[in-house]
């Protein structure tokens, strides 16, 4: 699975011209769920979400997770995080998970941050054609992948 981790200071996703999950400060997650991805990567990648010290201290450093902080998650789902552009300019997606396994690990991914802040997690829609806003706070970007653990 792999990760696009935004600090935000506002996140919201629109179907159809109707906010359907909305957030005033806290996290933006592209997720990304691969063939082979496991509930393992959901949970690693769900731990780090919620622990992640990427909000300012009193001090300015970055030294609070999104719990420290009570801020909330909004995680839409991105099959687009497992293009290959290897080959050509057109990127191949053979390498995201099929439907079957992306909704579910997606689904597990969501209720672990959820569990860990103790408050759900907002939720794009799984395969719709969402229009995402993001105020993004810093700009602060960080990129995770279960497989690499880096």
């Amino acid at each position: 699975m792999r990760l696009v981790i935004q600090r935000a200071k506002d996140a919201s996703v629109t179907i159809d011209g109707t906010v359907v999950s909305a957030i005033e400060h806290g996290l933006m997650v592209l997720v990304g769920v691969a063939e082979g991805d496991t509930i393992d990567d959901a949970r690693w990648l769900a731990a780090k979400t919620a622990a992640m010290r990427i909000f300012d201290d009193e001090n300015g450093v970055m030294n609070r997770s999104v719990a420290d902080v009570d801020g909330e998650v909004l995680a839409v789902s991105q099959f687009t995080l497992n293009a290959s552009t290897r080959k050509g300019n057109r990127p191949s997606y053979i390498h995201a998970a099929s439907h079957e396994l992306a909704v579910p690990l997606y689904d597990a991914y969501c209720d672990l941050v959820a569990e860990a802040l103790g408050k759900p997690t907002k939720k794009g829609v799984f395969g719709a054609d969402m229009k995402v806003a993001l105020i993004n706070d810093g700009p602060v970007t960080i990129v995770i992948d279960s497989k690499l653990k880096e």
